[in-house]
């Protein structure tokens, strides 16, 4: 059960961890690396997030998997916390070239991981072809 404080928009600890699918233990351990921080803290001092506190924990979440350092990740963190402070539709704004290698990056990733998965479904079919060879040639002796 989550559990909202007075507002009904603040979370513990273990309600963000179950909602976002990631360990207490990770979530702390992304705090430590400055990623991330709690909206506030109760006057016990437990940690309350907000539903952006979750989403940002998400975002953290997709990055993973492609492997961003965490230096990587507080970047694109960075830039994107500074675009929501500072929006611009202006050609040429300063976070623009920075959030353009960023996406870069994450298309390359993206492309060895698919990569990846391909040499894995091809590793996959092999094991199956073989052991319809096994099952083929254990039923005819």
């Amino acid at each position: 059960m989550i559990q909202l404080d007075d507002n009904g928009t603040r979370m513990r600890i273990g309600d963000v961890a179950e909602r976002t699918g990631l360990s207490i233990r990770t979530i702390r351990y992304y705090e430590e690396a400055g990623l991330m921080a709690p909206s506030t803290r109760t006057t016990g001092g437990f940690r309350l997030y907000s539903p952006a506190d979750s989403e940002r924990l998400e975002l953290i979440k997709r990055m993973k998997p492609l492997g961003f350092t965490v230096d990587e990740m507080r970047e694109l963190l960075q830039a994107l916390d500074a675009l929501a402070e500072q929006p611009a539709a202006v050609p040429g704004h300063a976070l623009e070239g920075q959030l353009e290698r960023l996406a870069t990056a994450v298309d390359e990733r993206c492309g060895r991981l698919r990569e990846q998965a391909a040499a894995a479904g091809g590793l996959a079919l092999l094991l199956r072809e073989r052991a319809t060879v096994l099952t083929t040639e254990g039923g005819q002796s």
